[in-house]
């Protein structure tokens, strides 16, 4: 006789806690490579917002929001740990 210890729910909540987990993991991880990149977009679009008669810029709405240039490294090496350890216990709840 087999025995079921879980249920398909327990199963599919572990697999999308590793799956937050990893989205968490290599989405910041990929931001944190790409900062350099980031920086020089953002350098570009603040010399064409200066420019006067600009399409980019708006009279009409001066206080727009304003775009990050780069990642923060601080809060970025947080996410990238914190999603690597749920990524990690959730791997390692899926093998029980």
């Amino acid at each position: 006789m087999h025995v079921v210890i879980g249920s398909f729910y327990d199963e599919v909540l572990r697999e999308l806690i590793a799956a937050m987990g990893a989205a968490l993991f290599f989405g910041n991880l990929y931001a944190l490579l790409r900062r350099h990149r980031d920086a020089d977009r953002i350098a570009a679009r603040t010399v064409e917002r200066g420019r006067p008669g600009s399409p980019v810029r708006s009279p009409a709405k001066p206080s727009q929001k304003r775009e990050l240039a780069q990642a923060p490294v601080g809060r970025t090496l947080a996410f990238v740990v914190l999603g690597f350890v749920v990524m990690v216990a959730g791997l390692a709840s899926l093998s029980m």
